[in-house]
């Protein structure tokens, strides 16, 4: 498809990179079957993003996005993570465990790791996305003279508009719809009701930015696809609808609630990690995130304490701290090989856009 040249791939689907559920094994699955695979290293370091980049590459021939998150650094805030922690006591208790002494920032942001930086512009991916932000113009500049094309996630016409004026190629479309962690930029600044719509979205950005729109959050079939390429997408980002592959990293527990009915129920929560993110409703949403709660720590410093939750209720076998990403559109999964996946979604899509 012209509409996807520039990002390598025969077909304008990109599989989401969802870190902690995207492997090398899904992305190469998805690039080899014509689509644009992805990887996270937001959630690693820099020898861990080297051995994903090696693994990808031994696996496929063809091009692949490489996802880095771009926030602001976290501020630490002893008195407020106190509070968190002291909040978050009683569900420890449950558990026979105590909170953690203190809580650290536990990923970097991209825009303060000049290592992570100068690997990526040693290996130059075929692609690189930043999510939450942009980072330092010179890291921009440095991977643009390496060859490697650049998306860049907004949930609304200035963050777009903040995106192409820095250069990047293509940007990502984010609907509110969208699982996981939202791309916003700066979290506090936009208010929850005002948050956009994939479909919304995406046409305003096709009608107001010159570059490439990517429409993602709650696409799960070739008919999604058809409707956001019918309002101006060039693109599209999947990342749900690849959960249920084999190839993904989700556990037993995570896949067997995509495919129950409480996959009708999403809702974002802050609590988790500190930034909004949508996920089935679970006890994050109903218990922790409620009225009257203490102020929530900066991302991803609140992920910290998030991470030692789920840790020790999974000790006593208890699920209810998990973590289940996944847009509003979850219960439309389907489970099957990646490359199956990808192949399906193209003969629907051209199916629905009258194409075959």
């Amino acid at each position: 498809m012209s509409t996807s040249s520039s990002l390598g791939s025969r077909f304008p689907i990109i599989q989401a990179p969802m870190a902690g559920v995207s492997t090398p094994q899904l992305a190469a699955a998805v690039s080899n079957a014509g689509g644009l695979g992805s990887i996270a290293l937001g959630a690693g370091n820099v020898a861990q993003a080297r051995a994903m980049i090696e693994q990808t590459r031994a696996l496929t021939s063809e091009p692949f996005n490489v996802n880095v998150f771009c926030h602001a650094a976290a501020q630490a805030r002893p008195g407020r993570e106190a509070e968190w922690l002291a909040y978050l006591q009683p569900a420890f208790a449950e558990f026979g465990a105590q909170p953690p002494a203190a809580l650290k920032e536990i990923y970097r942001s991209f825009n303060d790791d000049d290592a992570m930086a100068a690997l990526l512009v040693e290996t130059a991916p075929a692609v690189v996305s930043f999510h939450f932000g942009l980072p330092p113009a010179s890291i921009i500049q440095a991977l643009k003279q390496a060859g490697v094309v650049l998306l860049a996630t907004a949930t609304d016409l200035e963050e777009a508009t903040l995106i192409e004026e820095a250069g990047v190629d293509w940007v990502v479309a984010q609907g509110v719809e969208a699982g996981g962690h939202y791309g916003m930029f700066d979290p506090g600044r936009r208010k929850a009701g005002d948050a956009i719509g994939t479909l919304a979205l995406t046409r305003l950005l096709s009608q107001r930015i010159g570059i490439p729109v990517v429409a993602a959050g709650g696409i799960m079939d070739g008919k999604g696809i058809a409707a956001a390429m019918a309002l101006g997408a060039s693109a599209v980002q999947m990342g749900t609808a690849f959960i249920l592959t084999p190839e993904s990293a989700a556990d037993a527990s995570y896949r067997a609630l995509l495919q129950s009915d409480a996959a009708l129920h999403t809702r974002q929560v802050t609590a988790v990690s500190g930034r909004p993110a949508r996920g089935i409703v679970g006890r994050w949403m109903t218990q922790i995130e409620t009225v009257g709660a203490p102020a929530i720590p900066d991302y991803p410093i609140a992920y910290d304490a998030a991470k030692a939750l789920h840790a020790a209720a999974l000790a006593k076998g208890n699920h209810d701290f998990a973590v289940n990403w996944a847009g509003q559109a979850a219960a439309l999964a389907r489970a099957m090989p990646a490359g199956d996946m990808l192949r399906t979604l193209v003969d629907e899509w051209r199916q629905a856009a009258g194409l075959i």
